[in-house]
């Protein structure tokens, strides 16, 4: 994984680069889960969490928003009473290209010379108003669902908003 902070990836600049057959060292998406609760019920609610900005939203940061969704809403609404689904997928390649410091680094350093970098991430690109993550629930289980979304938007490095639907 890369040490440097997920700032640095969060903007969308350039062109993606998506094609895993053909890179060496892929590194597994952190998330492995997109739905959880209830699969088999129908629910008459449906609330979204949508990104404001474009950006990039990096695995680890989509799992982090999924764990802290899916724990308030198993502790407050119950287990049987939500279907929470990730819509988002990581799948963007990340790159870096390292430099090495300290002393006699500047013989070991090869500075801009074949800078394409090494593969440290991968991150789904997410557009403006792109539906992030959904909860699926009852009436009396909306704040609850609320809540976990503006929860689950804290860990997204975009500003993000809550829309509230009626189900199908």
């Amino acid at each position: 994984m890369a040490r440097k902070p997920g700032s640095m990836y969060r903007y969308v600049r350039g062109n993606l680069s998506t094609r895993k057959e053909y890179m060496g060292g892929m590194p597994n998406p952190r998330i492995t889960q997109y739905v959880l609760g209830n699969k088999k019920a129908d629910f008459p609610l449906m609330l979204s969490l949508v990104a404001i900005e474009e950006c990039q939203v990096r695995h680890n940061a989509l799992e982090a928003a999924r764990i802290t969704a899916n724990r308030t809403m198993d502790k407050n609404a119950g287990a049987s009473n939500y279907r929470l689904q990730v819509r988002t997928y990581p799948h963007v390649v990340l790159r870096e290209n390292k430099q090495a410091t300290g002393a006699g680094a500047d013989r070991v350093s090869q500075g801009m010379r074949s800078s394409w970098g090494k593969i440290v991430s991968i991150a789904a690109r997410v557009r403006a108003n792109q539906i992030i993550m959904t909860i699926e629930t009852n009436e009396q289980n909306i704040d609850h669902a609320k809540s976990a979304l503006r929860k689950a938007g804290m860990k997204i490095p975009s500003p993000c908003k809550v829309n509230i639907e009626n189900g199908h």
